[in-house]
Parts: C-alpha cells; sequence; structure tokens
C-alpha cells in the first residue's frame, strides 16, 4: 500500500491571493521611503570630469580656514612622514650574512646629501617635498612630481625634483590624441590597457596671471610621479581624501560659527524695555551723575540707558517695562552634537576621534589603545603605499645618477663604480613609528617575546623605526666611551642590575 493515499488530499484556495514573495536586496528597494535616494552605475572617471576641481577647491578651502581640516592634513604629513622623514637604510653585502657596511655608509651619507638640495627651486629639502605632498592629500588626492635630470638639476648629483601643482593637469582636456591614437581622460594619456603613457598640463598655472597665455604640454609619465590612490578600477586620477565628509564639515563649521555668534549676542544684550507708545525713555539714571548717555531716535536727542552701578536702585518712567534676554547658547546639546558630527567624521577619514578632535575627556586607556592601533594600521598602510609610488623610484634613479655622478665615496676617495649598481640596489626602508600609550608594558611584552624566541631582536628594531646593525654599533661606542672615562654602564651588564664592581668581587672570589 502506498503510504501517501493515506495522507487527506486538502487543498486551500483564497481569491485575490499574493503570489510568493521574491528574495531581494532591501537595499535595492524602491518605495516611497526610498524616492530621494538616486543612485546611478556612473564611471569614475566621467564623475571626477565633472566634480574633480571642484572637490579640489573646496577641500583646499577647508584646509585653509577650518580647524579639523587643517588637523587631518597635518595629521597625514606626520603620520607618514614624520619628523624625520623616510630613513634609508642600506643592505648591501659582500656575500650572504657579510654586510659591505663601508658601502652602505657611503651610499646612506650620499642620500642624506642629497635629500638637502632635492628640489630644483632650492626651497625644501627632501623630508619637507614628502610632508608638502602628504599634508596635500586630504584636498588635492593626488600629487605631481617632475624628475629633472642632467645640468638642469642644479645639483652636483645631476638629478632633483620638481613640486607641480595638480592644478596644472587639465583635467578638462578629454580627447584622442593624434599623434599617438591613444585616449586622454582629464589630461591623463592612457593605451589600450589604460595604463599611462603621458600627461597634457599647462605650463604654468592656470590661475597664475603671468600674461604668457594658456599653453598645454605633454609630458612623458617617464618624467614624471603622478601619485594617487586607485579606489576604482580604471580610475587616471586621485580622489581627495577628505571628500566623504566635507559637506558634513561645511555645516558643522557654519553651525559652530552661528552658535558662537548667538552666544556673543546673548552675552552683550541684557534685556529689553517696552514703552507704552514705541518711544524711548526721554532721561534715565544709568552713568551716576543722572544724565546719562545721548543718542539719536527719530532725528531728537535721547538719553540712553546705561550700565548700572553697585548700590543704585534704578527706577523706569511710568508705563515702561524691562523683560531679559536669555540666548539659549551656549546650550547644553551644543557640545554632545559637535561630538557625534566629528566622529562621524572620524570614521570617514578612518582616523581616531580624540586624535581628529583633540578630546581625551573620559577616554580610558582600553579605549585610547584600541583606536591607536587601528589607527596605525592605516597610518603604516599608508606609508607603505607612499614608499612604493614615490620612495623607491627616487632611489633607483637617484642611485644611477649619484654612482654615474662619482658623488657616493668610500672612506678614501675613491667613488663606488657605476658597473656594480645591481650589488648597491639592496635596501630598506625605515618609516616613522611611534611610541605606545603604556611603554611599560609594552616593552616588558617585547622582551618576553624575544626571550621566548617568538621575534627577533632585528623585527623589533624595524617595528621601532631603529636599525639593528646601528644599534649595536652605538651601544658599542657607548661602552667603549663609558670604559675609557672609568663610567659602569649597569644595564649592560651579564646580570641586569649587578654592578661592574660586584661582577669583579665575585670574580676575585
Amino acid at each position: 500500500m502506498n503510504w501517501r493515499n493515506l495522507i487527506p488530499k486538502i487543498s486551500f484556495a483564497r481569491r485575490g491571493a499574493p503570489a510568493q514573495a521574491k528574495r531581494a536586496f532591501t537595499a535595492a528597494r524602491i518605495s516611497r521611503t526610498e524616492a530621494d535616494w538616486l543612485a546611478t552605475n556612473t564611471a569614475i572617471n566621467s564623475e571626477l570630469r565633472s566634480d574633480l576641481n571642484k572637490l579640489r577647491a573646496r577641500g583646499r578651502d577647508l584646509v585653509k580656514n577650518n580647524d579639523y581640516a587643517k588637523k587631518y592634513a597635518g595629521m597625514c604629513a606626520d603620520n607618514i612622514v614624520g619628523a624625520s622623514g623616510v630613513r634609508l637604510q642600506m643592505r648591501v653585502e659582500d656575500a650572504p650574512g657579510k654586510p659591505d657596511r663601508l658601502a652602505n655608509r657611503a651610499i646612506e651619507q650620499a642620500w642624506n646629501r642629497w635629500g638637502d638640495v632635492a628640489d630644483v627651486t632650492g626651497k625644501q629639502s627632501l623630508r619637507d617635498m614628502c610632508s608638502s605632498m602628504m599634508g596635500a592629500m586630504p584636498s588635492d588626492g593626488e600629487f605631481l612630481v617632475r624628475e629633472v635630470i642632467g645640468e638642469s638639476a642644479g645639483n652636483a648629483f645631476n638629478y632633483a625634483l620638481q613640486l607641480i601643482d595638480v592644478d596644472r593637469i587639465d583635467t578638462q582636456y578629454n580627447a584622442q590624441e593624434a599623434r599617438t591614437g591613444n585616449l586622454v581622460i582629464m589630461g591623463v594619456e592612457v593605451n589600450a590597457y589604460r595604463r599611462p603613457v603621458a600627461l597634457h598640463i599647462w605650463t604654468s598655472h592656470p590661475q597664475d596671471n603671468t600674461g604668457q597665455g594658456r599653453q598645454r604640454e605633454r609630458v612623458p609619465v617617464e618624467e614624471l610621479i603622478h601619485g594617487f590612490k586607485v579606489d576604482h578600477a580604471e580610475q587616471v586620477r586621485g580622489i581627495p581624501w577628505m571628500a566623504p565628509g566635507m559637506l558634513s564639515l561645511h555645516h558643522l563649521g557654519g553651525f559652530q560659527f552661528s552658535a558662537i555668534l548667538a552666544a556673543e549676542h546673548g552675552a552683550n544684550h541684557y534685556g529689553f524695555i517696552y514703552s507704552p507708545d514705541g518711544e524711548p525713555p526721554a532721561g534715565m539714571v544709568g552713568d551716576g551723575d543722572g544724565t546719562g548717555g545721548v543718542g539719536q531716535y527719530d532725528g531728537k536727542d535721547v538719553a540712553q540707558v546705561m550700565v548700572s552701578q553697585p548700590g543704585v536702585y534704578d527706577t523706569l518712567p511710568a508705563g515702561y517695562r524691562v523683560e531679559a534676554s536669555e540666548s539659549k547658547y551656549p546650550e547644553a546639546s551644543f557640545a554632545p552634537f559637535v561630538k557625534t558630527a566629528l566622529q562621524r567624521l572620524a570614521s570617514g577619514w578612518r582616523v581616531s576621534y580624540p586624535s581628529l578632535a583633540s578630546d581625551l575627556e573620559g577616554v580610558s586607556f582600553s579605549s585610547i589603545r584600541a583606536g591607536t592601533l587601528e589607527e596605525r594600521d592605516r597610518w603604516m598602510a599608508d606609508q607603505e603605499w607612499f614608499i612604493r609610488i614615490f620612495m623607491e623610484r627616487v632611489f633607483q634613479r637617484w642611485l644611477l645618477m649619484a654612482l654615474l655622478s662619482g658623488q657616493i665615496r668610500m672612506p678614501g676617495g675613491s667613488p663606488l663604480p657605476a658597473s656594480k649598481i645591481d650589488k648597491f640596489r639592496a635596501h630598506e626602508w625605515m618609516p616613522r613609528r611611534w611610541d605606545w600609550v603604556d611603554p611599560k608594558s609594552d616593552t616588558e611584552a617585547n622582551i618576553l617575546e624575544v626571550r621566548a624566541g617568538l621575534r627577533s631582536p632585528q623585527d623589533l628594531c624595524a617595528s621601532m623605526g631603529y636599525d639593528f646593525d646601528e644599534v649595536l654599533e652605538s651601544i658599542a661606542r657607548a661602552r667603549k666611551l663609558a670604559e675609557s672615562l672609568g663610567v659602569p654602564l649597569p644595564a649592560y651588564d651579564a646580570t641586569p642590575g649587578a654592578t661592574t664592581q660586584a661582577k669583579s668581587s665575585s670574580s676575585a672570589a
């Protein structure tokens, strides 16, 4: 027997029963509540073509006039570049595991000398140029540097850099290059694979008013470093880093300014005097001598009400009354509203709120540590991006020109041979690193990791922004100097905390 026959066959039918609901993304739903959510799949370059110049202009205005925008620009420069810049650490070896210390020192010293004359205009050092570039990323979203090679560089290395305002890239130039057949998108000429091959830039800033007229030139990418973060496929221009929060910051600044004016107005106005006929009081005692001040009302001289003095009972004429002026600013909700707005900005800009707002009130150790760790991950990622897009290319070009110019010399005065350039390319970069909120606890944890074999001293030094070889050499020099002067250094004894005298006594026993 078929068991299915035992189950009653019951069918239900309802008139007008709705069809089964179809699964879909609710964020794509179109209804009355989403009618104002207008979004289209527009190409990123099409959006930038119409908005980039305006975004950059507004971003620069915010950096010039808004406190928090200026702070964010400074945070980008300080954290990505740092006070000492991105330091070069050479790793040249004569044999595997045998460093060529003399060559390493010679290249590093030459790099530092060149850094002082890297700017073709002679106005900035390499560190200052890097700081200017990163400080402009929040408003510009991109930077442009021209490499100057040969006598035009104006230094002994025959290599220099020129910072160029990205306003000079012709954003409105979109065409097909007649000589190459390549497309030009917002001033960037690309090949069939959308790889940049040249930039079309104005010979001077469009608003320089030099009287030379506007002339555009085609510059191959081999002479330029056009740096920006790629957020979308096929993107050819940079997006200002502040773009997600520009509008909110603009309105927040307007709100704060209005609140300040309201508070100032409330502090300056104590109240109003109401009269039965709208005329001001004809004469009131206010300055202590019974005369009051003299002013003009409807073409007539009238007495003005002055500030009362202590111990004086003021009186008003019959029919007049005083009503105090009460301003609601500053009110209790002002600070929480501003804080919430800045927290939103900090999230969009991927920085911690205490850093952006300079507000450490109510911050605990655990919360500030968690926020600091996340923020520093962002800065380290930006450092790696900047090293890859700029520092690496500059170093490779500089090394070739410095060797060819004979500017990298050994202690005896002989220049390093350019024929061994491949040997001299080995290097690392030491970007800025940070101290922790609780250095004692973190230092103890680092020591435990090294003792347990979970971390090497070299990696620990690198994470702190130091070079292990330089640290050892510095310690050796310190110990040698202390020994020559008879000064004990207990920190470097075999037993931590034991003095040299104690060790000597134990050896004699």
